[in-house]
């Protein structure tokens, strides 16, 4: 089976972090992109969840930036936050 070299850009802080817990696992990384590969084309899918977080969603922002604004003009309430202690 012929090889070819796969170049890709990654954050080094999550690489070096990739590495130590593939190599905790007995893996390298070019072993685990090739594992999660195979997964792909096998599955037709990523082969996990992916989704995005609500709170970064146009709606929440818009609803944000409005409740902002709302307290900036003096409308609304201000709220400490109750600390609880775990139990």
């Amino acid at each position: 089976m012929a090889t070819t070299s796969v170049t890709i850009r990654m954050d080094e802080n999550l690489k070096k972090q990739a590495e130590v817990l593939f190599d905790e696992m007995g893996l390298n990384m070019t072993t685990a992109i090739t594992m999660f590969t195979k997964a792909v084309v096998r599955q037709h899918k990523i082969p996990f969840e992916i989704s995005a977080d609500p709170f970064y969603s146009e709606t929440n922002q818009n609803h944000l930036r409005k409740s902002i604004a709302d307290l900036e003009a003096g409308y609304g309430q201000n709220h400490d936050l109750i600390e609880v202690e775990d139990e």
